[in-house]
């Protein structure tokens, strides 16, 4: 109804030419044959009006179907919908038709090369962060087994190379799936101590060595509906967070409680913590913050895949800070019903 009051505002200008025609020629019936006017006169308008009524919807049906051939050329300019669109086009708009099939073959070829590309680099860096994972067990083997062969300053240090090189090649490998057209979720209700115990066992040198003191509040027996890999990836990040950003006998303390409306999990810490100005940046793509000591090595990756993470597992992910009190991460997640 939309598009044909338009037709009609298009097309005003002729029904005016119509009612001008109409009142020239009533003038000349007037001139003529005043009685015959006076007769006639009613039914040139309705004849007029009529006549301007047909033209405009049979203009109304060819401009509909028109557009509808449009985007169906929009969305496919190839031969066979172009060939229908110049049916109903007049001659200079199909030279112009021709010139965009021509633009849109090219964008679409090069969208898809582009597609292609991305998909291989994307195969490449899964391949390369699988293939990275097994002398990183290697190492990990090393140390579980000939520890005693190690002196405690070695073994430290490459326990936190290996702990590093986890978490690099975690951030890549999931970076690339996120960018993905495919994903693999599986959702399901989970153990939230069970994955938040595993993520700390893979962290454990690094908590260790900054002597960590770890609590646990209303954990036991706690279900989550979410995806495994995609939980853990998420408590990671922001454990290793609080690890780079911690300060003197640092603490963590992870907690749940529910709503009527949602199973929330809160981290929280009490390292260096965000100043106010930065806090609604954290979650964007290379943020650092302050160039502080331990911001000059941080790639500013970390929040942000953990915030698309969320996103993906339709999860709200929240934080609160205070400059030199610490940062409390939320993760609310959905009550399932």
């Amino acid at each position: 109804m939309k598009r044909f009051g338009k037709t009609c505002r298009r097309y005003a200008p002729l029904l005016i030419c119509l009612l001008i025609l109409d009142g020239f020629f009533s003038l000349l019936l007037w001139i003529s044959d005043a009685e015959a006017q006076g007769r006639l006169t009613g039914l040139i308008l309705l004849a007029s009006i009529v006549f301007f009524a047909v033209i405009i919807l049979i203009l109304h049906i060819k401009e509909t179907q028109k557009q509808a051939l449009f985007q169906e050329f929009l969305t496919e300019p190839d031969e066979i919908h172009t060939e229908k669109l110049l049916r109903v086009v007049s001659e200079s708009e199909g030279e112009q038709l021709q010139i965009l099939q021509n633009v849109l073959m090219g964008n679409q070829e090069q969208i898809q090369q582009m597609s292609d590309a991305l998909q291989d680099y994307e195969e490449y860096v899964e391949g390369w962060a699988h293939e990275a994972k097994t002398p990183l067990s290697l190492l990990t083997m090393l140390l579980d087994n000939r520890s005693e062969e190690l002196s405690p300053p070695l073994q430290m240090k490459l326990d936190y190379v290996r702990s590093q090189l986890q978490e690099d090649v975690t951030q890549i490998l999931y970076y690339a799936r996120l960018g993905s057209s495919t994903k693999d979720y599986r959702f399901e209700m989970l153990d939230l101590e069970e994955a938040l115990d595993e993520v700390l066992e893979d962290y454990k040198p690094l908590l260790e060595e900054k002597q960590f003191l770890i609590e646990k509040r209303n954990l036991t027996g706690e279900m989550v509906y979410t995806d495994w890999r995609g939980l853990q990836f998420m408590l990671g990040q922001i454990i290793s967070n609080s690890i780079k950003y911690s300060t003197e006998a640092p603490e963590l303390t992870v907690s749940m409680w529910h709503t009527d409306t949602a199973d929330i999990v809160t981290i929280k810490d009490n390292g260096s913590g965000v100043k106010s100005y930065d806090l609604p940046y954290i979650f964007q793509k290379g943020f650092t913050g302050d160039a502080t000591d331990s911001r000059k090595k941080a790639t500013g990756m970390g929040l942000y895949l953990t915030k698309k993470m969320a996103e993906d597992l339709n999860l709200k992910l929240e934080a609160e800070s205070q400059w030199g009190e610490g940062t409390k991460i939320t993760i609310r997640f959905p009550k399932v019903q």
